[in-house]
Formats: C-alpha cells, sequence, structure tokens
C-alpha cells in the first residue's frame, strides 16, 4: 500500500470515526442508563436475554464479544442486583445457564427509551439508522474473519 499524507488525517481515519461515534452515543445513553441503574454492558445483557430469556455464559461472551473474566463479576453485579439468576447446568456442572428474572423483564419497556434517544437524536429515520448498522455489522464479520488468518 502506498504511503500517502492524506491517509494520516486523523478524519480520514474510520475507526477514528467510529470510536468518537460509539463515545458519543454512550453520552447519550449515560442518563437513561443512569435512571435504569444499568452499566452499558449490564443493558447489552439484558437486551440480548429479553430476546432469549436464558442461555450459557459462553453463549452470552460471544453475542457480546466479551470474555468470561469480563463477564463473571458483571453476571454476579446483576444477579446480586436481581436482574439475572446464574444456575449450573444439571447435566454438565461446568457450563452455568443465565436465566433473566421478573425484575430484570420489568426493565424491558422502561429501556425501550434508550435506543429511541439515538433515533431521536440521530435526525434520521430508523431505515437509515439501520442501514448504517447493517454496514457496520458487515465490516465487523469481515474484520473477524481477517484476524483470524
Amino acid at each position: 500500500m502506498e504511503t500517502n499524507q492524506h491517509n494520516l488525517d486523523l478524519e480520514d481515519h474510520l475507526c477514528f470515526s467510529l470510536y468518537a461515534c460509539s463515545r458519543a452515543i454512550l453520552r447519550l445513553y449515560r442518563p437513561y442508563l443512569d435512571k435504569l441503574q444499568l452499566t452499558y454492558p449490564q443493558y447489552l445483557v439484558l437486551v440480548t436475554l429479553w430476546k432469549k430469556q436464558h442461555c450459557t455464559i459462553k453463549e452470552l461472551g460471544e453475542a457480546l464479544s466479551l470474555d468470561t473474566g469480563t463477564l463473571t463479576p458483571l453476571l454476579k453485579r446483576m444477579e446480586a442486583a436481581g436482574l439475572i439468576e446464574r444456575r449450573r447446568d444439571t447435566v454438565d456442572e461446568r457450563v452455568v445457564n443465565i436465566h433473566i428474572t421478573d425484575q430484570g423483564h420489568a426493565l424491558q419497556e422502561k429501556a425501550s427509551c434508550v435506543p429511541q434517544s439515538l433515533l431521536d437524536a440521530s435526525g434520521m429515520n430508523e431505515q437509515e439508522l439501520k442501514e448504517i448498522n447493517k454496514t457496520i455489522t458487515q465490516l465487523l464479520h469481515q474484520l473477524n474473519i481477517a484476524s483470524e488468518k
């Protein structure tokens, strides 16, 4: 690849644009998550469980791109808060299953304001945001493939 001074401009780095956008979204979400007494990673766990109801720690880690060293303390705090339950699998005790509680389910309707806040603040319609997300997801998939080589 040819080195070109233009390639070194910060505004031309996709990684920086994604990083800055992610930080801006998290700032936008912060007041809503604070009202729900959730951190962003806890919110993502709940979003996953609202759809699946239960899963293993391994499945949750794969869905959220988090390792068990990061997930375990997060899940312990969520269990202490009454949002989830961790249960050893009856067939294989090495497997820990995560189940959402009634208290965790109760937050689903209250949390609808979180993604709505992005839609409202972006000035874009839902379809435009879905297209951006689809493109970013495709890029992530390709980068994961490339990093496995």
